[in-house]
């Protein structure tokens, strides 16, 4: 029984401090830690917790956004190369089903009878059901992009006697979400609030929420695109019908407030003095709209700069010079080193204490609606624009209004599946799990190095000792079949706390194996033909 209660813990049981979900006649109850907690406070906790783990310096520092090439790891490189700390793995796999549970109990005291009357104190039952419900879906599509297929419709249901939960197959689980959204943003009373208090994401508008959850719905819908019929466009037309993003003010962001309630990414940086991490080549490459001569790849705007470089980065020396992604760690000089910006001591905007997160931008929402309509040029050039005087505002610069207007144009003389994933990715600087599944979904940017290309070129100025002389070539230290890597090996945990789960789960995956290279099912990258309109 032990083992089960074990395995009942780690999968999804929120039973974490104050934030008990299930009563159990076998444990003492502990005077100092209570089990009934105020819905806005149980949501409150579990925003933080969840902007804590997904944005901080192992997640998406060590994951996410090196994966997606934003930034690589000015020392040990090996994580730029896939190889994956399981312990690491094994702690976020469990506290998201941890937080996926705390918002099932915000939901559940808003529906029972008993505690939904004290609950409404706090804000509308319906209103708090639903935005429970939206952020539910935004943690689960992170986590099921991250791994594939993973327990849902079993998990936490140990009062019904299930303590090993199957894995709900992906495009299953897919159609969960949206209709989890669909309901959700059908629910809300945008004549009342969400949240009395403690919502650090939309501080309790019911109205923004719904917006969230109509164009997080858009989200899940674009990325089926290739795999979904006509589907997907259906999706989208609901939600547009329904009610998405409109402006900047409606922007999916967590706002963290004064010590210690701080960003995570100023966390690692500055309370645990870590200066680990720094911007790519590639993607500092594209910004300055140079083209890849190592690989011989064109940009799609070559010599335009885009007026997010000073806003993302700080040069050194008068130069914005990225660090080579995908290296191995001993050819890794000072002088790569020391020719790539310091984000730590110059800081970024995305390092100020108070970063505002962003879950969801409204550019992201314009570019998924350019796609919607065939890749239509309004709503890509109201994209970029969003996008660029989102990231001034956040930098605190002025949006020099000619140097905008030419940039639009200059990147607009033709809109395609290209302009408008490469753009999309731009945008999301930051969101490392949503920029990783769209270079997945589209194959952009090309600029991008996969396994196998050239990392650093042997007469690089650079390369000051190891390596010079010679070419180096991104060389991953997990199998990934010659592309981006895929996804996230399932936590070494579940083979022993869920075996027979874990095993089949592994056996519907390429090869039979628990690997990097098993795509989601909306990833078509070595399908010929898969990506009509996309690479």
């Amino acid at each position: 029984m032990k083992t089960k209660i074990y395995k009942y813990l780690l999968l999804s049981v929120s039973i974490v401090a104050f934030f008990s979900c299930v009563n159990m006649e076998s444990v003492n109850t502990d005077p100092n830690n209570p089990a009934d907690v105020p819905s806005n406070m149980l949501f409150s906790g579990t925003q933080k917790k969840m902007m804590d783990y997904v944005y901080d310096n192992w997640f998406s520092g060590r994951q996410c956004l090196l994966y997606a090439q934003y930034w690589a790891q000015r020392n040990y490189t090996e994580e730029d190369r896939y190889q994956i700390r399981e312990s690491v793995n094994n702690s976020y796999f469990n506290q998201f089903y941890t937080l996926l549970a705390n918002l099932d109990k915000v939901i559940e005291i808003n529906t029972n009878p008993e505690t939904a009357t004290m609950a409404s104190l706090y804000g509308a039952n319906a209103n708090q059901i639903a935005a429970a419900k939206t952020l539910k879906v935004w943690l689960l599509s992170v986590m099921t992009d991250t791994w594939g297929s993973i327990p849902y419709s079993e998990a936490g249901k140990l009062t019904e006697n299930i303590y090993y939960p199957k894995y709900d197959d992906q495009a299953t689980l897919y159609e969960e979400m949206i209709k989890e959204l669909t309901a959700a943003a059908n629910l809300f009373d945008e004549d009342d609030v969400a949240f009395t208090g403690g919502d650090m994401i939309y501080g309790g508008d019911a109205s923004l929420w719904k917006k969230f959850a109509n164009s997080l719905k858009c989200r899940l819908a674009i990325h089926t695109s290739k795999v979904a019929g006509s589907k997907w466009k259906t999706y989208i037309a609901e939600a547009l019908a329904s009610g998405v993003f409109d402006s900047n003010g409606d922007v999916a962001a967590y706002h963290y407030g004064t010590a210690p309630e701080y960003s995570y990414f100023y966390e690692g940086a500055f309370i645990q003095g870590r200066n680990d991490f720094t911007l790519t080549r590639p993607f500092i490459d594209i910004l300055k709209g140079q083209r890849d001569t190592l690989n011989n790849k064109t940009h799609p705007w070559e010599n335009v700069v885009d007026p997010r470089l000073p806003l993302y980065t700080t040069p050194r020396n008068g130069k914005y010079i990225g660090i080579p992604y995908g290296i191995p760690s001993n050819t890794m000089t000072a002088g790569f080193r020391n020719a790539a910006p310091d984000i730590r001591t110059n800081r970024i905007a995305m390092l100020q204490p108070d970063f505002a997160v962003p879950l969801m931008t409204y550019a992201e929402v314009r570019f998924i609606i350019s796609e919607y309509n065939g890749f239509s040029a309004d709503e890509y050039v109201d994209g970029v624009e969003a996008s660029v005087r989102y990231w001034s505002d956040v930098a605190g610069v002025s949006v020099d209004e000619g140097e905008l207007g030419e940039y639009i144009a200059s990147v607009s003389a033709n809109v395609d599946a290209e302009a408008v994933a490469v753009q999309k990715y731009i945008d999301l600087y930051m969101n490392g799990t949503e920029a990783w599944t769209e270079i997945r979904r589209t194959g952009y940017p090309v600029q991008l190095i996969s396994p196998g290309e050239i990392c650093v070129a042997a007469n690089d100025p650079n390369n000051t000792s190891i390596g010079r002389g010679t070419d180096i070539v991104f060389d991953p230290l997990s199998d990934t079949k010659g592309i981006i890597i895929a996804r996230v090996k399932y936590p070494t945990n579940e083979s022993t706390l869920n075996g027979a789960s874990f095993k089949e789960a592994v056996g519907r995956l390429e090869s039979g194996t628990n690997n990097y290279y098993s795509p989601m099912f909306w990833d078509k990258r070595r399908t010929e033909g898969a990506h009509p309109g996309n690479k």
